[in-house]
């Protein structure tokens, strides 16, 4: 991950790109309502400008989603962290109130409430980003204790506390608070977590990669552990959503040497974690989310139909490749993040769009029950 990310670079943030991509808020959380149909709708754009892409979405409510991402990829001088809301009518960027140098990519968002929500990412004055939200605007927020070269890649939020996690320079690096006093926990051994999840004030999950395999880090009881994870060399693993205390699900993939890279999923049984088999294909998996009642929805790519809209369901059983309307059009859509909106029955999930050219839009995905107000 490097301050102008390169085309693949680019793919993997999430969260969660990579994200995160996640990060799990108590939106994501918020208890299903009606069931979720296997019904795309129209995509739809929050018009960044030139060679935008969304990296990070959460869902409040069906007239507050909020996404992050940047504009201008291409360009180390002119590249610019975005924030936009949905507000049940229309998406509207939202500025960064007390920031003369501006936002770099912003790779993260999490909400704690409607009023209180948070985004990380890189500052163009080589400082990690983290800023927080009121429903109306963003402020950037300084830690002292983060200097440059430390890299913040996910963030989640519950009302009083906000957990990042990312690097510093080859350790995993876990940034938490309340909003004013911050601590920073340096990990043992080489690694970066990508994606966090928290159940509680105390308790959460954090997921990257160390040494070429998964890393999972657990915290109980407000300490951060590492956890013991399947033996998967080649593994690394970019989001994680937390359903209930027995049930949650990471995701990111494998690398076989050769350039191939194949798609990973862990499924976490209240016990162990252990592997789920993903459908087959030239498939790459950024994004997770949830509906607290065993339903799973990861965003992704499918290289092998990469024109197509595509996310994976899992129910606990069986994954189920979801694809959006067949094209011929020389594109790719990549979506980076997904959340589950609460009281609609509707997985949001945002990326961007590549076409022939080579040129990025951003790009936002529904799939299941329509809302009632349409982008």
């Amino acid at each position: 991950m490097t301050r102008r990310l390169p085309r693949r670079a680019l793919a993997l943030c999430a969260g969660g790109l990579l994200l995160l991509s996640s990060h799990t808020s108590p939106a994501h959380a918020d208890p299903v309502s009606p069931p979720v149909a296997d019904a795309w709708q129209a995509p739809a754009s929050a018009g960044l400008s030139s060679d935008g892409s969304l990296s990070d979405v959460v869902g409040v409510s069906a007239t507050s989603v909020w996404a992050v991402g940047q504009q201008s990829v291409w360009d180390v001088w002119q590249s610019r962290g975005a924030i936009t809301h949905w507000n049940g009518s229309s998406w509207n960027e939202v500025g960064i109130r007390n920031d003369p140098t501006g936002a770099g990519p912003l790779r993260s968002v999490a909400a704690a409430s409607a009023s209180e929500l948070w985004a990380v990412g890189e500052g163009h004055d080589g400082l990690p980003y983290l800023a927080k939200g009121d429903g109306a605007a963003f402020d950037r927020v300084v830690v002292d204790k983060l200097h440059a070269g430390d890299w913040l890649g996910g963030v989640a939020a519950v009302p009083g506390r906000v957990v990042a996690v990312g690097r510093r320079g080859r350790l995993p690096l876990i940034v938490s608070g309340a909003g004013s006093k911050w601590k920073l926990t340096q990990l043992p051994g080489r690694g970066t977590l990508y994606g966090v999840a928290l159940s509680g004030r105390s308790d959460g999950w954090a997921v990257g990669d160390a040494a070429g395999r998964p890393l999972i880090m657990r915290q109980s009881g407000g300490r951060w552990k590492p956890f013991k994870t399947p033996e998967i060399p080649g593994g690394y693993l970019r989001d994680v959503h937390l359903d209930g205390p027995k049930r949650a699900i990471a995701v990111g993939g494998l690398y076989r040497g050769a350039g191939e890279t194949v798609p990973l999923i862990l499924s976490w049984n209240g016990k162990k974690w252990s592997r789920v088999s993903p459908p087959a294909g030239d498939i790459r998996l950024y994004g997770v989310t949830g509906d607290r009642k065993g339903h799973f929805w990861i965003s992704g790519v499918d290289l092998d139909r990469p024109g197509e809209a595509f996310l994976l369901r899992y129910d606990g059983h069986k994954v189920k490749a979801l694809r959006g309307p067949e094209t011929t059009d020389s594109r790719t859509v990549r979506l980076q993040a997904v959340t589950y909106l609460p009281g609609t029955g509707t997985v949001w999930s945002v990326g961007h769009v590549v076409d022939a050219s080579g040129k990025y839009t951003d790009v936002i995905e529904r799939f299941g029950t329509p809302t009632r107000a349409k982008p």
